[in-house]
């Protein structure tokens, strides 16, 4: 009985344990376009993008981030050529179907004195040269959430979570700059958090008996 009781609470916590803060970044699966809208996946997260945009690539197409230029290797970039091109300056939204754990925002060629505002705080991570496909750029006037792009800004932003959608701003109407999304993990559900706890339960319970038993002995 006891070594049921300890394998469900072990089963518990490995369960638990499969979405860390620190899981590696799923990068989104964009598949459909509608009106200032673009649905995708990221895992089994849901992901939608609600805002004007020039174009989506969901199939294929140009992988602009295959650029052969130096990157830092603090993770790994979009593999895919799946990027949403915005156009027109505004305020967009891209919203998850669960929470998550942290958020990556990836930059492709967002052009010069592009002012950006996100209603969350990030960290630059992934730099090197800020290189993309169309040439290189920094980030000037940089806030806990907010920049400005300076050349062809390229490279990722982090964003901790928990985060259930995040709002962004740019100034520029510009050919193009584009974006896409990765995600660190979904945060475990109510219930999964009570399997994790009554886990830890049962391996204090089974602790306690076991040395109840010995003392008994003794």
């Amino acid at each position: 009985m006891r070594k049921n009781l300890m394998g469900a609470a072990i089963a518990a916590l490995a369960f638990g344990a499969a979405v860390p803060a620190s899981a590696a970044i799923t990068w989104t699966d964009w598949t459909q376009t509608g009106a200032n809208t673009v649905f995708g996946t990221a895992g089994g997260t849901g992901v939608t993008y609600t805002g004007s945009y020039i174009f989506a690539q969901t199939n294929g197409g140009t992988n602009y981030w295959n650029t052969g230029n130096p990157w830092d290797g603090t993770v790994a970039p979009p593999p895919s050529s799946d990027i949403i091109a915005l156009n027109t300056a505004g305020t967009k939204t891209v919203t998850f179907g669960n929470t998550v754990n942290d958020v990556y925002f990836a930059l492709t060629s967002w052009q010069g004195q592009n002012n950006v505002t996100f209603n969350k705080s990030f960290t630059q991570i992934g730099w090197v040269r800020g290189c993309g496909f169309w040439g290189c750029g920094l980030l000037t006037n940089v806030t806990p959430n907010s920049f400005t792009s300076v050349g062809e800004s390229h490279g990722i932003l982090k964003f901790a979570g928990p985060i259930n959608s995040l709002t962004f701003q740019d100034s520029n109407d510009e050919n193009w700059h584009g974006f896409q999304i990765g995600i660190g993990g979904a945060v475990p559900e109510p219930s999964t958090w009570a399997l994790m706890i009554g886990g830890f339960g049962a391996i204090g319970g089974a602790m306690r008996m076991r040395r109840t038993r010995k003392l008994a002995t003794a």
